[in-house]
C-alpha cells in the first residue's frame, strides 16, 4: 500500500503555491510533476523500483575544479546512472558544448541507459539545483513528460537520512528500444533568433520576447569578467538581468559522521518565485508572462542554468517559455553581435 503523498505541482499564470494529493507517481501517466522531495523519490524507489530511471546530471563549470564522472563513482543515488550533457549533446559550429540533441541523438543515449519511453526519469545533481533543470529540460523538450528533478540534489537525498552507493555505473538493459522522439522546436531559440529579438525595444514593440538573463549581475551589467577567458561580459540589448540564484535559496547541514558542513542549494517556494520575477521584470511585464501575452526567453552563460529559470517559470504556470541554445557564449563569440552594459 502506498501512503499518499504531497506533490508539487506548477502553479497555473500568477495564482501562488499549490500542493495536491496522490496516491501513486503512476497514476500522472506521462505528466509527471516537475519536482520531486527526497522522501517522494525514497518512496516510489521501493514501491516502484522498475518504473524509475535515476539520472546523476552533475556538471561543473569550467573554472571548477571538481569533477562530476569520478564523484559519481565515489558516490550517488541507489542504481543510478550517469548523465554527461556534453555528451548527448548535437555538434556547434562554435564547438560550444551541451547544445540540444537531435531527436536520433537522444533515443540512442536513452537506449544506452537503458532508459525506455515508459520511464519515469528523475535527474538530480550534486550541488543540489545546477545542471538538473538543464537536463529536465531536454527531456521535456524531447517529449519525454515522464521526468522530474530531485529538489536539493545528492546534498538533500544525504540531509533526508537516504542511502547512497559507489562504483561504477551498473550495465543496462540492451534490449531497451527508444524510438526518436518528436522535438519541440518552439521552446529552443538560435542565434539569429535572439539577433532579430535584440532590436526590438520591449517598450515599444509587443512583438519582442522578454529575455531573462541568469548570469550574476556583475557579468550582465560587463562590469565583472566571464569565466571563459576572452569573453567579454554584458548583455543582449533589451534583456532583464534575473540571476538563476534568486529562485533558489542555501541549505546547510551537517553529515551525522561529522566533517565540514554541507551547503546546497534547493528551490524557492512559488511565491517566492512570483516576486523575484515581478522584482526583475516590473509588476506590467511580469503579468505580461504569467498571462501568456507575453513570450519569455532564458538565457545564461552557456545553456546550463539557463535551465533553473526555465523551470521556475514552469512551476509558475507560464507556458510559453524558450531557452538560447548557446547563450551568452554563442552570442559574445560572434563579433557582429551588439553587446549592452550597464542597466
Amino acid at each position: 500500500m502506498i501512503i499518499p503523498h504531497l506533490v508539487r505541482q506548477r502553479v497555473f499564470k500568477s495564482t501562488l503555491p499549490v500542493f495536491i494529493r496522490s496516491r501513486s507517481m503512476s497514476q500522472f501517466g506521462d505528466n509527471c510533476p516537475y519536482v520531486l522531495s527526497p522522501s517522494q523519490l525514497r518512496q516510489l524507489q521501493l514501491s516502484e523500483p522498475k518504473e524509475i530511471a535515476i539520472l546523476d546530471a552533475s556538471w561543473h563549470m569550467p573554472n571548477s575544479p571538481r569533477k562530476p564522472k569520478p564523484e559519481f563513482i565515489t558516490k550517488h543515488l541507489p542504481h543510478a546512472r550517469y548523465l554527461d550533457l556534453d555528451e548527448v549533446a548535437s555538434p556547434n559550429e562554435l564547438g560550444l558544448k551541451h547544445m540540444m540533441p537531435t531527436p536520433d541523438i537522444f533515443a540512442k543515449y536513452c537506449e544506452q541507459l537503458g532508459i525506455s519511453p515508459s520511464s519515469h526519469v528523475v535527474i538530480y545533481d550534486s550541488l543540489g539545483i545546477f545542471s538538473a533543470p538543464r537536463a529536465l529540460f531536454m527531456f521535456r523538450a524531447l517529449g519525454h513528460n515522464r521526468s522530474s528533478i530531485l529538489d536539493g540534489g545528492l546534498p538533500a537525498w544525504e540531509h533526508h537520512g537516504c542511502p547512497t552507493e559507489s562504483g561504477e555505473m551498473s550495465s543496462q538493459d540492451s534490449n531497451v528500444s527508444y524510438p526518436p522522439p518528436k522535438f519541440d522546436e518552439t521552446v529552443i531559440r538560435d542565434y539569429y533568433q535572439m539577433l532579430q529579438n535584440a532590436t526590438t525595444n520591449l517598450n515599444q514593440q509587443g512583438i519582442a520576447e522578454v529575455v531573462v538573463d541568469a548570469r550574476p549581475h556583475g557579468r550582465f551589467l560587463g562590469t565583472d569578467p566571464e569565466p571563459r577567458p576572452g569573453l567579454p561580459s554584458g548583455h543582449i540589448p533589451y534583456a532583464c538581468s534575473l540571476p538563476f540564484t534568486t529562485f533558489l535559496k542555501s541549505n546547510t547541514y551537517t553529515p551525522p559522521n561529522g566533517g565540514s558542513p554541507i551547503t546546497y542549494t534547493s528551490l524557492r517556494s512559488n511565491a517566492e518565485l512570483h516576486e523575484a520575477l515581478r522584482e526583475a521584470l516590473g509588476p506590467e511585464r511580469a503579468q505580461d508572462v504569467l498571462s501568456g501575452k507575453r513570450n519569455i526567453v532564458a538565457s545564461c552563460g552557456s545553456g546550463m542554468t539557463a535551465g533553473v529559470l526555465w523551470l521556475g517559470l514552469k512551476l509558475l504556470g507560464v507556458e510559453k517559455v524558450g531557452l538560447y541554445d548557446e547563450s551568452w557564449t554563442g552570442y559574445a563569440l560572434r563579433k557582429e553581435s551588439p553587446i549592452a552594459t550597464g542597466e
